[in-house]
Protein backbone atom coordinates (compact mmCIF):
# COMPACT_ATOMS: atom_id res chain seq x y z
CA UNK A 1 0.00 0.00 0.00
CA UNK A 2 1.41 3.37 -1.11
CA UNK A 3 -0.06 6.26 0.94
CA UNK A 4 -0.43 9.94 -0.98
CA UNK A 5 0.73 11.92 0.99
CA UNK A 6 3.60 14.78 0.63
CA UNK A 7 6.80 13.47 2.54
CA UNK A 8 7.35 14.55 6.44
CA UNK A 9 9.88 13.06 8.57
CA UNK A 10 8.44 10.81 11.00
CA UNK A 11 9.80 8.46 13.72
CA UNK A 12 8.68 5.79 16.12
CA UNK A 13 8.05 6.84 19.97
CA UNK A 14 6.93 5.04 22.71
CA UNK A 15 3.86 6.63 24.66
CA UNK A 16 1.36 5.73 27.20
CA UNK A 17 3.06 2.82 28.69
CA UNK A 18 3.49 0.45 26.04
CA UNK A 19 2.76 2.02 22.92
CA UNK A 20 5.54 2.13 20.10
CA UNK A 21 3.62 4.71 17.40
CA UNK A 22 4.96 6.16 14.47
CA UNK A 23 4.90 9.97 15.54
CA UNK A 24 6.06 13.65 13.81
CA UNK A 25 9.68 14.37 14.31
CA UNK A 26 9.01 17.51 14.27
CA UNK A 27 5.97 18.94 16.40
CA UNK A 28 5.28 21.44 19.12
CA UNK A 29 5.89 20.08 22.24
CA UNK A 30 2.10 21.11 23.58
CA UNK A 31 -0.83 23.18 22.89
CA UNK A 32 0.44 26.28 24.65
CA UNK A 33 3.90 26.53 22.58
CA UNK A 34 1.61 25.72 19.09
CA UNK A 35 -0.63 28.73 20.53
CA UNK A 36 2.21 30.84 20.76
CA UNK A 37 3.96 30.01 17.60
CA UNK A 38 0.61 31.08 15.85
CA UNK A 39 0.42 34.44 17.76
CA UNK A 40 3.75 35.33 16.94
CA UNK A 41 3.69 34.76 13.24
CA UNK A 42 1.52 38.36 12.62
CA UNK A 43 -0.47 40.08 15.99
CA UNK A 44 -2.00 41.82 13.22
CA UNK A 45 -3.79 39.20 11.42
CA UNK A 46 -7.64 38.02 11.45
CA UNK A 47 -7.68 35.07 14.45
CA UNK A 48 -12.05 35.10 14.94
CA UNK A 49 -14.74 36.44 13.78
CA UNK A 50 -18.03 36.43 15.38
CA UNK A 51 -21.04 38.10 13.36
CA UNK A 52 -19.83 41.82 13.82
CA UNK A 53 -17.21 41.24 16.20
CA UNK A 54 -13.55 40.65 15.26
CA UNK A 55 -10.60 40.08 16.82
CA UNK A 56 -6.73 39.83 15.42
CA UNK A 57 -4.26 37.45 16.87
CA UNK A 58 -2.64 40.18 19.46
CA UNK A 59 -6.04 41.06 20.48
CA UNK A 60 -7.30 37.07 20.69
CA UNK A 61 -3.73 37.12 22.76
CA UNK A 62 -4.26 39.78 25.15
CA UNK A 63 -7.67 38.33 25.76
CA UNK A 64 -7.18 34.69 26.56
CA UNK A 65 -4.44 36.01 28.77
CA UNK A 66 -6.80 38.07 31.32
CA UNK A 67 -9.20 34.93 30.82
CA UNK A 68 -6.31 32.42 31.98
CA UNK A 69 -4.84 34.63 34.70
CA UNK A 70 -9.00 35.15 35.45
CA UNK A 71 -9.68 31.39 35.91
CA UNK A 72 -5.93 31.11 38.04
CA UNK A 73 -7.96 33.58 40.59
CA UNK A 74 -10.78 31.81 40.28
CA UNK A 75 -9.33 28.25 41.61
CA UNK A 76 -7.80 26.54 38.48
CA UNK A 77 -5.15 24.96 38.71
CA UNK A 78 -3.12 23.24 35.96
CA UNK A 79 -4.54 19.57 35.35
CA UNK A 80 -8.17 20.64 37.39
CA UNK A 81 -11.42 20.19 34.62
CA UNK A 82 -13.09 23.14 33.46
CA UNK A 83 -16.14 22.92 31.92
CA UNK A 84 -17.42 24.87 28.66
CA UNK A 85 -20.86 24.76 27.68
CA UNK A 86 -20.74 27.13 24.93
CA UNK A 87 -22.52 27.35 21.44
CA UNK A 88 -20.18 28.84 18.52
CA UNK A 89 -19.73 31.90 19.78
CA UNK A 90 -16.11 33.75 20.50
CA UNK A 91 -16.04 33.48 24.25
CA UNK A 92 -15.99 29.28 23.38
CA UNK A 93 -12.96 30.04 21.08
CA UNK A 94 -11.73 32.48 24.19
CA UNK A 95 -11.72 29.79 26.80
CA UNK A 96 -10.55 26.95 24.96
CA UNK A 97 -7.28 29.10 24.12
CA UNK A 98 -7.25 30.00 28.17
CA UNK A 99 -7.75 26.79 29.18
CA UNK A 100 -5.07 25.53 27.24
CA UNK A 101 -2.53 28.10 28.11
CA UNK A 102 -3.20 27.76 31.98
CA UNK A 103 -2.53 23.67 31.55
CA UNK A 104 -6.07 23.06 32.39
CA UNK A 105 -8.65 20.50 31.01
CA UNK A 106 -11.43 21.42 29.35
CA UNK A 107 -14.34 19.90 29.14
CA UNK A 108 -16.64 20.94 26.22
CA UNK A 109 -20.25 20.45 26.68
CA UNK A 110 -23.02 20.11 23.69
CA UNK A 111 -25.43 23.07 24.05
CA UNK A 112 -28.05 19.90 23.53
CA UNK A 113 -27.46 18.17 26.51
CA UNK A 114 -29.96 17.75 29.29
CA UNK A 115 -29.80 18.95 32.69
CA UNK A 116 -28.55 14.89 34.00
CA UNK A 117 -26.26 14.79 31.38
CA UNK A 118 -24.40 18.09 32.56
CA UNK A 119 -24.83 16.91 36.25
CA UNK A 120 -23.12 13.22 34.99
CA UNK A 121 -20.35 15.10 33.35
CA UNK A 122 -19.56 17.41 36.15
CA UNK A 123 -18.95 15.13 38.65
CA UNK A 124 -17.67 12.55 36.65
CA UNK A 125 -14.20 14.56 35.96
CA UNK A 126 -15.00 16.06 39.06
CA UNK A 127 -15.14 19.79 37.45
CA UNK A 128 -13.11 22.59 39.17
CA UNK A 129 -15.11 25.31 37.07
CA UNK A 130 -17.96 25.56 34.82
CA UNK A 131 -18.32 28.33 32.26
CA UNK A 132 -22.22 28.56 30.74
CA UNK A 133 -24.51 29.83 28.65
CA UNK A 134 -27.01 31.48 30.10
CA UNK A 135 -29.58 29.72 28.14
CA UNK A 136 -27.92 26.00 29.67
CA UNK A 137 -27.29 27.90 32.81
CA UNK A 138 -30.30 27.10 34.89
CA UNK A 139 -29.08 23.23 34.41
CA UNK A 140 -25.89 23.65 36.55
CA UNK A 141 -25.99 22.45 40.22
CA UNK A 142 -24.39 24.90 42.66
CA UNK A 143 -21.84 21.93 43.68
CA UNK A 144 -20.74 18.70 42.54
CA UNK A 145 -22.85 15.12 44.47
CA UNK A 146 -20.22 14.82 46.92
CA UNK A 147 -20.68 18.47 48.00
CA UNK A 148 -17.76 20.05 46.67
CA UNK A 149 -18.57 23.56 45.49
CA UNK A 150 -18.30 24.29 42.21
CA UNK A 151 -17.30 27.85 40.60
CA UNK A 152 -19.96 28.70 37.81
CA UNK A 153 -19.22 31.87 35.30
CA UNK A 154 -21.81 32.74 33.52
CA UNK A 155 -21.06 34.33 29.96
CA UNK A 156 -22.86 37.41 28.77
CA UNK A 157 -26.00 37.99 27.87
CA UNK A 158 -27.02 37.23 31.56
CA UNK A 159 -27.35 38.77 34.77
CA UNK A 160 -24.71 36.84 37.25
CA UNK A 161 -27.06 35.95 40.36
CA UNK A 162 -26.91 33.27 43.38
CA UNK A 163 -22.86 32.66 43.51
CA UNK A 164 -22.73 32.90 39.74
CA UNK A 165 -19.45 34.81 38.98
CA UNK A 166 -19.68 36.99 35.31
CA UNK A 167 -17.57 36.14 32.28
CA UNK A 168 -16.45 40.16 32.24
CA UNK A 169 -15.49 39.65 35.96
CA UNK A 170 -12.70 37.14 35.34
CA UNK A 171 -11.81 39.79 32.18
CA UNK A 172 -11.23 42.41 34.47
CA UNK A 173 -7.39 41.06 35.80
CA UNK A 174 -3.71 42.37 35.63
CA UNK A 175 -2.22 39.80 32.95
CA UNK A 176 1.08 41.34 33.36
CA UNK A 177 3.76 38.54 34.27
CA UNK A 178 1.87 35.65 32.99
CA UNK A 179 3.58 32.50 31.48
CA UNK A 180 2.37 30.26 29.52
CA UNK A 181 2.10 26.46 31.31
CA UNK A 182 4.44 24.14 29.75
CA UNK A 183 2.67 20.67 30.11
CA UNK A 184 3.89 17.19 29.68
CA UNK A 185 2.85 15.62 25.85
CA UNK A 186 1.11 12.68 27.83
CA UNK A 187 -1.11 15.42 30.30
CA UNK A 188 -4.52 15.35 29.30
CA UNK A 189 -5.72 18.89 27.15
CA UNK A 190 -9.22 18.01 26.80
CA UNK A 191 -12.13 15.58 27.78
CA UNK A 192 -14.78 14.94 25.16
CA UNK A 193 -17.50 12.71 26.30
CA UNK A 194 -18.98 10.47 23.55
CA UNK A 195 -22.57 10.25 22.72
CA UNK A 196 -23.51 7.75 25.64
CA UNK A 197 -26.24 6.04 22.95
CA UNK A 198 -25.36 2.48 24.75
CA UNK A 199 -24.93 3.68 28.42
CA UNK A 200 -23.67 6.38 30.18
CA UNK A 201 -21.18 8.87 28.55
CA UNK A 202 -17.27 7.80 28.66
CA UNK A 203 -14.98 10.70 28.47
CA UNK A 204 -11.96 10.08 26.19
CA UNK A 205 -8.89 11.62 27.38
CA UNK A 206 -7.52 13.50 24.61
CA UNK A 207 -3.48 14.60 25.55
CA UNK A 208 -1.67 17.45 23.71
CA UNK A 209 0.39 14.82 21.96
CA UNK A 210 -2.79 13.20 20.73
CA UNK A 211 -4.02 16.72 19.44
CA UNK A 212 -0.88 17.99 18.51
CA UNK A 213 -0.73 15.41 15.65
CA UNK A 214 -4.25 15.76 15.20
CA UNK A 215 -3.47 19.34 13.82
CA UNK A 216 -0.23 18.56 11.95
CA UNK A 217 -2.74 15.80 10.30
CA UNK A 218 -4.98 18.22 8.93
CA UNK A 219 -1.96 20.77 8.39
CA UNK A 220 0.09 17.94 6.27
CA UNK A 221 -2.62 16.29 4.38
CA UNK A 222 -4.78 19.09 2.89
CA UNK A 223 -2.35 21.56 2.94
CA UNK A 224 -3.63 24.05 4.80
CA UNK A 225 -1.97 27.39 4.61
CA UNK A 226 -0.63 29.74 6.56
CA UNK A 227 -3.46 32.17 7.21
CA UNK A 228 -6.21 30.07 6.19
CA UNK A 229 -9.97 30.57 7.24
CA UNK A 230 -12.04 27.93 8.10
CA UNK A 231 -15.33 28.51 8.76
CA UNK A 232 -17.04 26.50 12.08
CA UNK A 233 -20.31 25.62 11.27
CA UNK A 234 -20.40 22.39 13.02
CA UNK A 235 -20.43 22.49 16.98
CA UNK A 236 -16.85 23.87 18.43
CA UNK A 237 -17.89 21.22 21.60
CA UNK A 238 -17.30 17.92 19.80
CA UNK A 239 -13.94 16.59 18.01
CA UNK A 240 -14.53 17.84 14.44
CA UNK A 241 -15.17 21.64 15.42
CA UNK A 242 -12.83 21.43 17.83
CA UNK A 243 -9.99 20.37 16.30
CA UNK A 244 -10.74 20.60 12.54
CA UNK A 245 -11.59 24.12 12.94
CA UNK A 246 -10.94 25.79 16.08
CA UNK A 247 -7.12 23.94 16.88
CA UNK A 248 -6.60 23.52 12.84
CA UNK A 249 -6.79 26.95 12.33
CA UNK A 250 -4.24 27.87 15.30
CA UNK A 251 -2.26 25.66 13.72
CA UNK A 252 -1.71 27.57 10.84
CA UNK A 253 -2.30 31.02 12.36
CA UNK A 254 -5.57 30.90 10.68
CA UNK A 255 -8.58 32.66 11.20
CA UNK A 256 -11.90 30.93 12.55
CA UNK A 257 -15.08 32.27 11.26
CA UNK A 258 -18.17 31.34 13.82
CA UNK A 259 -21.65 30.09 12.93
CA UNK A 260 -23.83 29.63 15.78
CA UNK A 261 -26.88 28.54 14.32
CA UNK A 262 -26.77 26.70 10.62
CA UNK A 263 -28.98 28.43 8.01
CA UNK A 264 -27.93 27.24 4.32
CA UNK A 265 -28.15 30.53 2.96
CA UNK A 266 -26.25 32.87 6.12
CA UNK A 267 -23.74 29.92 5.74
CA UNK A 268 -23.09 30.57 2.12
CA UNK A 269 -23.19 34.53 2.47
CA UNK A 270 -20.61 34.11 5.36
CA UNK A 271 -18.35 32.06 2.82
CA UNK A 272 -18.61 34.70 0.56
CA UNK A 273 -18.58 38.17 2.85
CA UNK A 274 -15.61 36.64 4.93
CA UNK A 275 -13.99 34.94 1.85
CA UNK A 276 -13.56 31.36 3.41
CA UNK A 277 -11.01 29.23 2.20
CA UNK A 278 -11.75 25.69 3.97
CA UNK A 279 -14.51 23.91 6.33
CA UNK A 280 -15.82 20.39 7.44
CA UNK A 281 -19.19 19.99 7.84
CA UNK A 282 -21.73 17.07 7.77
CA UNK A 283 -23.43 15.69 4.60
CA UNK A 284 -26.46 17.17 5.58
CA UNK A 285 -25.51 20.68 5.37
CA UNK A 286 -24.30 20.27 2.15
CA UNK A 287 -27.44 19.22 0.97
CA UNK A 288 -29.06 21.93 1.82
CA UNK A 289 -26.40 24.40 0.09
CA UNK A 290 -27.12 22.23 -3.19
CA UNK A 291 -31.20 23.23 -2.07
CA UNK A 292 -30.66 26.83 -1.66
CA UNK A 293 -31.40 29.21 -4.32
CA UNK A 294 -28.94 31.71 -3.57
CA UNK A 295 -26.40 28.82 -3.78
CA UNK A 296 -25.83 30.25 -8.09
CA UNK A 297 -25.26 33.53 -7.13
CA UNK A 298 -23.10 33.14 -4.52
CA UNK A 299 -19.33 33.83 -4.52
CA UNK A 300 -17.56 30.77 -3.70
CA UNK A 301 -14.31 31.49 -5.36
CA UNK A 302 -11.89 31.63 -2.05
CA UNK A 303 -13.06 28.10 -0.97
CA UNK A 304 -10.70 26.06 -1.74
CA UNK A 305 -11.32 23.12 0.87
CA UNK A 306 -14.36 21.05 1.68
CA UNK A 307 -14.57 18.30 4.03
CA UNK A 308 -17.10 16.04 4.89
CA UNK A 309 -17.58 13.46 7.97
CA UNK A 310 -19.75 12.49 10.51
CA UNK A 311 -22.20 10.05 8.49
CA UNK A 312 -21.95 8.74 4.69
CA UNK A 313 -22.05 11.37 1.48
CA UNK A 314 -25.23 10.51 -0.51
CA UNK A 315 -23.71 9.77 -4.59
CA UNK A 316 -26.29 12.61 -5.88
CA UNK A 317 -24.68 15.12 -3.05
CA UNK A 318 -21.07 14.51 -4.40
CA UNK A 319 -22.33 14.90 -8.26
CA UNK A 320 -23.94 17.98 -6.73
CA UNK A 321 -21.22 19.90 -5.79
CA UNK A 322 -19.03 18.63 -8.46
CA UNK A 323 -21.54 20.44 -10.73
CA UNK A 324 -22.28 23.50 -8.80
CA UNK A 325 -19.24 24.03 -6.83
CA UNK A 326 -16.24 22.57 -9.35
CA UNK A 327 -13.05 24.94 -8.06
CA UNK A 328 -14.10 23.05 -4.60
CA UNK A 329 -11.41 20.12 -3.37
CA UNK A 330 -14.06 17.60 -1.77
CA UNK A 331 -12.55 15.22 0.94
CA UNK A 332 -14.10 12.53 3.24
CA UNK A 333 -12.58 12.67 6.82
CA UNK A 334 -13.00 9.83 8.90
CA UNK A 335 -12.26 10.04 12.78
CA UNK A 336 -13.88 9.83 16.14
CA UNK A 337 -13.64 11.45 19.81
CA UNK A 338 -11.53 8.55 20.47
CA UNK A 339 -8.79 9.62 17.50
CA UNK A 340 -8.80 13.11 18.01
CA UNK A 341 -10.62 13.87 14.77
CA UNK A 342 -9.01 12.64 11.34
CA UNK A 343 -7.62 8.61 11.22
CA UNK A 344 -8.03 8.75 7.54
CA UNK A 345 -8.54 11.53 4.67
CA UNK A 346 -9.08 11.73 1.00
CA UNK A 347 -6.09 12.31 -0.36
CA UNK A 348 -5.49 15.43 -3.20
CA UNK A 349 -6.04 14.52 -6.84
CA UNK A 350 -8.27 11.54 -5.87
CA UNK A 351 -12.07 11.36 -6.90
CA UNK A 352 -12.89 8.06 -4.23
CA UNK A 353 -14.95 9.89 -1.74
CA UNK A 354 -17.14 6.96 -1.49
CA UNK A 355 -13.98 5.44 0.52
CA UNK A 356 -13.09 7.29 3.50
CA UNK A 357 -9.87 8.47 2.37
CA UNK A 358 -6.42 6.79 3.06
CA UNK A 359 -4.96 6.10 6.78
CA UNK A 360 -3.26 9.24 7.12
CA UNK A 361 0.92 9.44 8.03
CA UNK A 362 1.00 8.15 11.72
CA UNK A 363 -1.95 6.30 11.86
CA UNK A 364 -2.37 2.62 11.40
CA UNK A 365 -5.79 0.99 10.57
CA UNK A 366 -6.32 -2.37 10.65
CA UNK A 367 -9.79 -4.46 9.48
CA UNK A 368 -10.21 -7.68 11.68
CA UNK A 369 -12.47 -10.50 12.30
CA UNK A 370 -14.06 -11.37 14.81
CA UNK A 371 -11.59 -13.73 16.74
CA UNK A 372 -9.25 -10.86 16.08
CA UNK A 373 -6.90 -12.02 13.09
CA UNK A 374 -6.70 -9.45 9.68
CA UNK A 375 -8.93 -10.04 6.94
CA UNK A 376 -7.62 -9.90 3.67
CA UNK A 377 -8.51 -7.01 1.51
CA UNK A 378 -12.31 -6.56 0.25
CA UNK A 379 -13.44 -7.99 3.10
CA UNK A 380 -15.37 -6.59 6.15
CA UNK A 381 -14.28 -6.59 9.33
CA UNK A 382 -13.88 -4.25 12.33
CA UNK A 383 -11.87 -1.45 12.12
CA UNK A 384 -8.89 -1.38 14.42
CA UNK A 385 -7.19 2.39 14.81
CA UNK A 386 -3.63 3.21 16.47
CA UNK A 387 -1.60 6.12 16.26
CA UNK A 388 -0.28 9.37 18.69
CA UNK A 389 -3.60 10.34 17.85
CA UNK A 390 -4.99 8.15 19.58
CA UNK A 391 -6.36 8.55 23.04
CA UNK A 392 -4.27 6.64 25.91
CA UNK A 393 -8.04 5.74 28.08
CA UNK A 394 -11.24 7.04 29.29
CA UNK A 395 -11.43 9.39 32.30
CA UNK A 396 -11.83 7.47 35.59
CA UNK A 397 -13.27 4.14 33.22
CA UNK A 398 -10.90 1.31 33.64
CA UNK A 399 -13.11 -1.64 32.63
CA UNK A 400 -14.76 0.65 29.23
CA UNK A 401 -10.96 1.34 28.73
CA UNK A 402 -9.95 -2.72 29.28
CA UNK A 403 -12.89 -2.86 26.90
CA UNK A 404 -12.07 -0.50 23.60
CA UNK A 405 -8.63 -0.83 23.27
CA UNK A 406 -6.29 -3.51 22.73
CA UNK A 407 -2.47 -3.42 22.33
CA UNK A 408 -2.75 0.37 21.59
CA UNK A 409 -5.29 -0.40 19.45
CA UNK A 410 -8.84 1.22 19.83
CA UNK A 411 -11.67 -1.19 18.62
CA UNK A 412 -13.94 1.02 16.40
CA UNK A 413 -17.23 -0.49 16.20
CA UNK A 414 -17.16 0.57 12.32
CA UNK A 415 -17.71 -2.60 10.00
CA UNK A 416 -14.97 -1.45 6.55
CA UNK A 417 -13.07 -3.27 3.97
CA UNK A 418 -9.46 -1.92 2.64
CA UNK A 419 -9.15 -2.41 -0.67
CA UNK A 420 -5.16 -3.00 -1.74
CA UNK A 421 -4.80 0.94 -2.46
CA UNK A 422 -4.97 1.44 0.93
CA UNK A 423 -8.89 3.33 0.78
CA UNK A 424 -10.41 2.11 3.89
CA UNK A 425 -14.70 1.79 2.88
CA UNK A 426 -16.80 2.22 6.25
CA UNK A 427 -20.23 0.87 5.58
CA UNK A 428 -21.80 0.38 8.58
CA UNK A 429 -21.78 0.25 12.25
CA UNK A 430 -21.41 -3.42 13.82
CA UNK A 431 -24.40 -2.62 16.04
CA UNK A 432 -26.73 -1.40 13.18
CA UNK A 433 -25.41 -4.19 10.83
CA UNK A 434 -28.94 -6.04 9.54
CA UNK A 435 -29.12 -9.97 9.20
CA UNK A 436 -31.78 -10.57 7.25
CA UNK A 437 -31.89 -14.29 6.89
CA UNK A 438 -28.54 -14.61 7.08
CA UNK A 439 -27.82 -12.06 4.87
CA UNK A 440 -25.53 -8.99 6.18
CA UNK A 441 -27.12 -6.25 4.89
CA UNK A 442 -24.87 -3.04 5.37
CA UNK A 443 -27.82 0.21 5.87
CA UNK A 444 -25.51 2.76 4.32
CA UNK A 445 -25.93 0.98 0.76
CA UNK A 446 -29.78 1.00 0.99
CA UNK A 447 -29.70 4.68 2.34
CA UNK A 448 -27.16 5.95 -0.52
CA UNK A 449 -29.77 4.12 -3.03
CA UNK A 450 -32.72 6.01 -1.39
CA UNK A 451 -31.23 9.33 -1.22
CA UNK A 452 -30.88 8.81 -4.77
CA UNK A 453 -34.21 9.29 -5.57
CA UNK A 454 -34.79 12.96 -6.50
CA UNK A 455 -37.79 13.27 -3.95
CA UNK A 456 -35.95 12.19 -0.94
CA UNK A 457 -34.26 14.16 1.24
CA UNK A 458 -33.19 11.55 3.90
CA UNK A 459 -33.58 8.01 4.79
CA UNK A 460 -32.14 5.61 7.42
CA UNK A 461 -32.76 1.73 7.45
CA UNK A 462 -32.82 -0.09 10.73
CA UNK A 463 -33.24 -3.71 11.66
CA UNK A 464 -36.22 -4.84 13.40
CA UNK A 465 -36.64 -8.06 15.02
CA UNK A 466 -38.22 -10.91 13.01
CA UNK A 467 -39.67 -14.69 13.76
CA UNK A 468 -38.28 -15.91 10.82
CA UNK A 469 -35.58 -13.69 9.12
CA UNK A 470 -34.13 -13.33 12.43
CA UNK A 471 -34.35 -8.97 11.26
CA UNK A 472 -36.35 -7.68 8.03
CA UNK A 473 -35.35 -3.87 6.58
CA UNK A 474 -37.04 -0.88 7.94
CA UNK A 475 -36.88 1.90 5.98
CA UNK A 476 -37.31 5.69 7.35
CA UNK A 477 -37.66 8.21 4.81
CA UNK A 478 -37.92 12.18 4.47
CA UNK A 479 -39.72 13.54 1.50
CA UNK A 480 -41.54 16.49 2.71
CA UNK A 481 -42.68 17.96 -1.06
CA UNK A 482 -44.39 14.44 -1.73
CA UNK A 483 -47.93 13.93 -0.94
CA UNK A 484 -48.39 10.41 -2.31
CA UNK A 485 -46.24 8.03 -0.36
CA UNK A 486 -47.67 5.13 -1.80
CA UNK A 487 -46.28 5.75 -5.31
CA UNK A 488 -42.73 6.82 -3.91
CA UNK A 489 -42.89 3.26 -1.75
CA UNK A 490 -43.18 1.94 -5.17
CA UNK A 491 -40.80 3.76 -7.22
CA UNK A 492 -38.22 3.60 -3.93
CA UNK A 493 -38.97 -0.40 -3.79
CA UNK A 494 -38.44 -0.63 -7.70
CA UNK A 495 -35.39 1.33 -7.43
CA UNK A 496 -33.70 -0.88 -5.06
CA UNK A 497 -34.81 -3.77 -6.98
CA UNK A 498 -32.79 -2.84 -10.08
CA UNK A 499 -29.78 -1.41 -8.08
CA UNK A 500 -29.37 -3.70 -4.68
CA UNK A 501 -29.29 -7.58 -4.46
CA UNK A 502 -33.16 -8.39 -3.70
CA UNK A 503 -32.53 -9.38 -0.17
CA UNK A 504 -32.30 -5.45 0.42
CA UNK A 505 -35.11 -3.76 -0.35
CA UNK A 506 -36.61 -2.58 2.70
CA UNK A 507 -39.85 -4.75 4.16
CA UNK A 508 -41.89 -1.96 5.89
CA UNK A 509 -41.51 2.30 5.52
CA UNK A 510 -41.70 4.67 7.42
CA UNK A 511 -42.24 8.55 6.30
CA UNK A 512 -41.31 11.31 8.38
CA UNK A 513 -43.03 14.79 8.83
CA UNK A 514 -39.40 16.07 9.50
CA UNK A 515 -35.52 15.26 9.50
CA UNK A 516 -34.16 12.88 10.50
CA UNK A 517 -32.96 12.36 14.54
CA UNK A 518 -29.32 13.57 14.73
CA UNK A 519 -27.11 13.86 17.60
CA UNK A 520 -24.83 17.33 17.86
CA UNK A 521 -21.95 15.24 15.33
CA UNK A 522 -24.08 14.88 12.69
CA UNK A 523 -24.82 11.27 13.05
CA UNK A 524 -28.81 9.25 13.29
CA UNK A 525 -29.66 8.86 16.24
CA UNK A 526 -30.95 5.24 15.06
CA UNK A 527 -31.56 3.74 18.30
CA UNK A 528 -34.43 6.28 18.46
CA UNK A 529 -35.70 5.11 15.21
CA UNK A 530 -35.55 1.19 16.61
CA UNK A 531 -37.39 2.60 19.36
CA UNK A 532 -40.22 3.85 16.99
CA UNK A 533 -40.82 -0.03 15.20
CA UNK A 534 -39.76 -1.59 18.48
Amino acid sequence: MTRAWPPVALRHERHFGDRVLRCFADRPPHLPAMLAQARSVDASAPALVDGARRWTWGELDALSTRLAVGLRQAGVEPGDRVVLVAPNRAEFVVATHAALRLGAVLVPVSMREAGPGIAFILNQCRATLVIADPVLSMLVPPALSDGRPLTRVLLPGGIAAGGWLHWDALLATDASGFADAEPAEEDPAVLLYTSGTTGAPKGAVLTHLNLVHSVLHYRHALGLRTGETGLLAVPGSHVTGLVALVLAMAGVAGSVVLLADFKASASLALVARERVSYTLMVPAMYALWLREPALHDTDLSSLRLAGFGGAPMAGATIEGLRANCPGIRLFNAYGSTETSSPATLTPAGSDRLEAVGQPLPCADILVMDETGREVPHGTPGEVWIAGPMVVPRYWDNPQATADSFVAGYWKSGDIGTMDADGFLRVHDRKKDMINRGGYKVFSVEVENCLVGHDAVQEAATVGVPCPVLGERIHAFVYAPAVVDTGRLQQELTARCRAQLADYKTPDAWTWLAEPLPRNANGKVMKRSLRERVG
